[in-house]
């Protein structure tokens, strides 16, 4: 009986040690389109979470492509995928058709969040629809009295925000062929940090409302003629659109930037390529009346070849007149979150 007992004890040792890394392992969920995972959907394992949770909950996703529209409602959740060139989140919806065929629906995107403390790392979210759509189609649509005309490059979002805050996106490739590939827009109170990331698209293609940055990430225009960036801080004076070390690029000449609404950029020692054309960033000929000037500022940048004047430094005009080295996530959110 005394040798049961320690046994007993010593089964209940190595339980009571192999514990923590059995709870670690139940909180990844894995997904395998191939059926080697817990599920073979993102969205699956998406809804298999409990609604709440203070901790972050990581849903591993391993190489393949995964053709599906991810809705994330939950806070704390991870998509991680096995690696950025290979775990590819895509499909091919056009905005205004999506919201046709399903009225009062705003999850027209690949990836859609509206829960708060969302991170992405290590993976690719693609529309396609501007890639292999015709020029423009006629549809249908539900109160129309006419056709409604969709062109080839119109809003075709590869990541859109509804409601989320505090989102973080890195090492992650999101691309389209059209408009608004990366639409956080939760306006109010939207804080999104970018780190390491390759952006593609068309018009107004990394388009946050609320306060963003970026930083160390590349963004190439893929529609001839856009502009890259556009912001919209009208519900705050201080939020902010700010981009650190960042490479914009053009397969065609784009224009850098331009917005619709009251907007604030920052710019620290970023790189243009030649295909930069010579053109502030501007205010759209449909913009609406302003509440308070919309501004740039500059710091360290520079282009390929020929310098331009606009995007000398300017950023002793800022308010506050910031340091570029103050210039970082903590300062873009005023304290209001501390990424990690």
């Amino acid at each position: 009986m005394f040798n049961n007992f320690i046994m007993t004890k010593q089964c209940w040792l190595i339980i009571i040690f192999l514990a923590p890394l059995w709870l670690t392992a139940q909180q990844r969920i894995i997904v395998d389109a191939a059926g080697k995972g817990n599920y073979k959907t993102i969205q699956e394992a998406v809804n298999s979470l409990p609604d709440s949770s203070a901790t972050d909950r990581i849903i591993f996703i391993k190489n393949g492509i995964y053709k599906e529209q991810v809705n994330i409602a939950r806070a704390h959740v991870v998509l991680q995928g096995e690696s950025k060139e290979k775990t590819i989140i895509t499909g091919a919806v056009a905005s205004l058709i999506y919201t046709c065929e399903h009225p009062r629906d705003n999850n027209s995107a690949i990836l859609n969040l509206d829960g708060n403390d969302i991170t992405l790392l290590d993976l690719t979210v693609e529309n396609s629809y501007g890639k292999t759509a015709p020029d423009s189609v006629l549809i249908d649509c539900p109160n129309k009295p006419e056709k409604v005309k969709v062109i080839k490059t119109a809003h075709q979002f590869a990541l859109k925000a509804n409601k989320a805050t505090r989102l973080k996106v890195i090492n992650c490739v999101l691309r389209n062929w059209g408009n608004d590939t990366v639409s956080p827009w939760t306006g109010a109170n939207g804080m999104y940090y970018f780190r390491d990331c390759t952006m593609i698209g068309g018009t107004d293609f990394y388009c946050p409302r609320g306060s963003a940055y970026a930083d160390k990430c590349t963004f190439i225009q893929n529609v001839p003629a856009a502009a890259i960036i556009w912001h919209d801080g009208s519900r705050d004076r201080n939020q902010k659109s700010v981009f650190r070390n960042c490479t914009f690029k053009g397969d065609v000449p784009y224009y850098l930037g331009r917005y619709h609404h009251e907007a604030s950029f920052y710019l620290i020692n970023c790189g243009f390529d030649n295909n930069l054309k010579d053109t502030p960033i501007y205010k759209a000929a449909t913009a609406k009346p302003m509440k308070w000037e919309s501004t740039a500022y500059y710091y360290g940048c520079h282009k390929e070849g020929k310098q331009l004047v606009w995007y000398k430094d300017n950023l002793s005009t800022a308010p506050g007149a910031p340091a570029a080295e103050m210039i970082d996530a903590n300062w873009t959110f005023e304290g209001k979150w501390e990424v990690k």
